[in-house]
């Protein structure tokens, strides 16, 4: 069974970006995250990640679709 909540360097693995990326993403409020025990260590939901990813999926293809990409063969 897969842990419920990530460490940040879980979330780092899995998008394949730096440890200090996700940390940013996390407190920027971009990517749902929260501070548990006396340390106050960043977890991320696994249910969030994958809610992150979808949105920027999507995000993704909105910027595709305004950006086309242009044929410079057939200019």
């Amino acid at each position: 069974m897969e842990p419920r909540f990530l460490l940040l360097s879980d979330v780092a693995a899995e998008l394949n970006v730096s440890d200090s990326q996700v940390y940013h993403m996390v407190r920027s409020g971009e990517l749902p995250a929260i501070k548990i025990g006396g340390r106050g260590q960043w977890r991320v939901e696994r249910a969030r990640l994958e809610e992150y990813i979808e949105r920027k999926y999507a995000e993704t293809a909105d910027w595709v679709r305004g950006n086309p990409l242009v044929d410079r063969d057939a200019e």
